[in-house]
């Protein structure tokens, strides 16, 4: 089978690269896309959408079904390292439990889990191939992921006027919690950000997207239009759009968020979701 799929994705990349014989020549401005395509956008991006941003209202507007479909497939691969690599509950369970005295730094082992709970006070709980702790490591890591999250914020909801959206604010979110993760192990994450919450987060950024889309339908215009949002809510056409953008790269941003935590999660413990980076 590995070398059937070797041959298979060989032939793939090779009509993939074939078919680039056919595009148009790197920044021609004769090309289609530079004769009729671009021009509208630049005249009329803002006058329709209310965006000044002319990426993020192509990404997120006239275009808006081919985001939808990449926030989906980011969603989807979440979905399949979950359903490839997840590992049943009773296989999660390490051999031995390691603890470190918070006072002297000791590192005690034990196969019953009950014999030093996770929540007592004069012990942490330590993965078997990660004992080192740096105090300036987790302090610093624990000041700059607020500061982290902040900025992702920043550029989720400035992605109208500067660079930035739903999949940069999603990778910048992601980060964080790598770094946490990193800092200090992946209990720490779970903590802030549990399995569970994790998927249905991924799945809330898709259905909002989604549902953004509907309320076009509910609002007599056509889906992803957002001109049916500006009906519904009786604001003027361009603030339809603009509060239309802003949702769907919301729905993208929380979308990309939980699906790269989740993948970081698995494949940095083999699917145990508990030890391992």
């Amino acid at each position: 089978m590995k070398k059937t799929a070797c041959i298979a994705v060989a032939l793939a990349g090779g009509f993939l690269i074939a078919s680039t014989s056919g595009f148009p020549a790197w920044g021609d401005a004769l090309s289609p896309a530079s004769l009729h395509i671009s021009p509208r956008f630049i005249a009329k991006a803002f006058e329709e959408t209310g965006t000044p941003n002319i990426v993020t209202a192509v990404l997120a507007d006239y275009r808006g079904f081919d985001t939808l479909l990449e926030t989906i497939v980011v969603f989807t691969a979440a979905l399949a390292c979950f359903l490839i690599i997840r590992r049943p509950g009773d296989d999660c369970a390490p051999n031995f439990y390691h603890y470190r005295h918070r006072a002297t730094g000791i590192v005690a082992r034990t196969r019953d889990r009950r014999v030093l709970p996770d929540h007592n006070p004069a012990f942490t709980r330590i993965d078997a191939d990660w004992t080192p702790q740096n105090v300036v490591v987790v302090t610093t890591c624990r000041l700059a992921i607020p500061f982290i999250q902040i900025f992702g914020l920043y550029v989720l909801m400035h992605g109208h006027y500067s660079p930035g959206g739903g999949f940069q604010s999603g990778v910048i979110f992601a980060a964080s919690y790598v770094l946490l993760a990193v800092s200090q192990d992946l209990r720490a994450l779970s903590r802030q950000l549990a399995e569970r919450a994790a998927h249905l987060l991924s799945l809330s950024g898709v259905l909002l997207y989604f549902g953004i889309g509907l309320s076009g339908l509910a609002g007599g215009a056509n889906f992803l239009d957002y001109g049916g949002l500006a009906g519904i809510l009786g604001i003027s056409l361009a603030s339809g759009h603009s509060l239309g953008i802003l949702l769907v790269e919301i729905g993208v941003g929380m979308t990309v968020t939980a699906a790269l935590t989740i993948i970081f999660n698995l494949l940095s413990s083999s699917g145990t979701c508990s030890e391992g980076l």
